[in-house]
């Protein structure tokens, strides 16, 4: 599942710059048209820096400042600045977009913040010295070829470009596989859109709004996440359970589930392990069996929706999820602990705290009294308060 959503997000960025480049290639907008393309590059540009701005994403900011810097610079030079530029920039833009992807969010008025605009900066300020300075020597060096190809050499672009936009596109890949959210699938995407910018430099703003838009896209994504997906546990949250319940029909069973003494778990072993815990449950809630779709209420309270069954049919299923926990064990991470499990147990491990996490459920299901989803909630919490009451870890109806 977590494989899918990630080709999902790196996929659909796709799709916006394959209908760009089918419009490029084909040359189907009419002329009547264009204004509309150069209007779309503004506001795609401007909303990527109010989002930019607005979300403190410093990293869309840096990437669309430094856009808007070369498609104004190749605007406003002369043919022989222009052909320069064109050998330069290449080389240079697909190393600021990985830099700027592997750089971590610092804030724009900051210290981190003005550090990189320095570096940025220099740069400019590099690329404008060797023009006056060894403008020819550049361009003879950076024009000649690595290899004899007459596939690259239909490419209007130097090669040392090309090797730089793959080892570029290379490490942009890495980091998604690292981190796989929709703004680091934006940046791989981004390159294509800088590349078919340098290959049609005539077309650079529109492949500008292009690359803007992709970044706005990629804002949206990551803060729809933030509002409906819990960051500690990664399941949907409370918002995301309450729009579905606008939807979910007139049959269904809601189960509020509660881990047993979660706060003895924090003062004990510390707020960390009482993380761990959390996310230890909300896995066996992801894999709940009998269509259930589990969310995170708050604090260590879950929820679990059976959309379309009975009362009868989802206690299975809860009586199966509540064993699941109780039998998995949790063995308090150590701070000499690797994060990932081991082949073989090792000795130094032996006798570590070992927890046996329970959880309490209560389930309720609608019928002719309880109509409202509200009513079903706080009918559910009652079951759950008679669990607790009861001794915990067991289901109650």
């Amino acid at each position: 599942m977590q494989l899918l959503r990630s080709l999902f997000l790196l996929l659909i960025p796709g799709i916006l710059f394959f209908v760009a480049l089918y419009l490029q290639l084909q040359a189907i907008v009419p002329a009547a048209w264009q204004p509309f393309l150069t209007i779309f590059s503004y506001f795609a540009v401007l909303a990527g820096l109010f989002l930019g701005w607005r979300f403190n994403r410093t990293r869309v900011l840096w990437a669309i400042f430094l856009l808007i810097l070369v498609e104004r610079a190749l605007t406003m030079t002369t043919p022989f600045g222009r052909e320069y530029l064109l050998l330069v920039t290449p080389c240079v833009v697909p190393l600021n977009l990985v830099l700027f992807s592997w750089w971590a969010e610092r804030g724009l008025f900051t210290m981190h913040g003005a550090l990189r605009l320095a570096i940025l900066v220099l740069q400019a300020g590099g690329v404008a010295w060797l023009y006056f300075a060894r403008a020819n020597e550049v361009v003879a060096w950076l024009s000649r070829p690595l290899v004899i190809s007459p596939l690259l050499e239909k490419v209007p672009l130097p090669q040392i470009a090309v090797l730089v936009i793959v080892l570029s596109l290379v490490a942009l890949l890495a980091r998604f596989v690292m981190k796989p959210e929709a703004l680091e699938a934006s940046f791989c995407w981004l390159l294509g859109t800088v590349f078919a910018g340098f290959w049609w430099p005539e077309h650079f703003s529109f492949w500008g709004g292009v690359s803007a838009f992709l970044l706005v896209m990629a804002l949206i994504e990551s803060n729809f996440k933030m509002a409906f997906n819990d960051e500690l546990t990664g399941l949907p949250t409370r918002r995301a359970m309450n729009e579905f319940l606008l939807k979910v029909g007139r049959r269904y069973t809601i189960a509020m589930v509660d881990v047993d003494h979660f706060k003895k778990v924090n003062d004990n072993y510390s707020h960390d392990v009482g993380d761990q815990v959390l996310r230890m449950v909300a896995t066996c809630l992801r894999r709940v069996s009998g269509g259930g779709r589990a969310y995170r209420y708050g604090g260590e309270e879950f929820a679990v929706i059976f959309p379309n069954k009975e009362l009868d049919r989802a206690l299975p299923h809860l009586e199966e999820l509540r064993e699941t926990i109780a039998n998995a064990g949790f063995v308090v991470r150590g701070r000499r602990r690797p994060k990932q499990k081991p082949d073989r147990p090792n000795k130094a491990s032996a006798g570590k705290a070992i927890l046996q996490v329970t959880v309490s459920i209560g389930v309720a299901n609608r019928d002719d009294k309880k109509t409202t989803p509200e009513q079903l909630i706080k009918a559910a919490d009652q079951a759950l308060y008679r669990a607790k009451k009861g001794g915990r870890n067991q289901v109650c109806c």
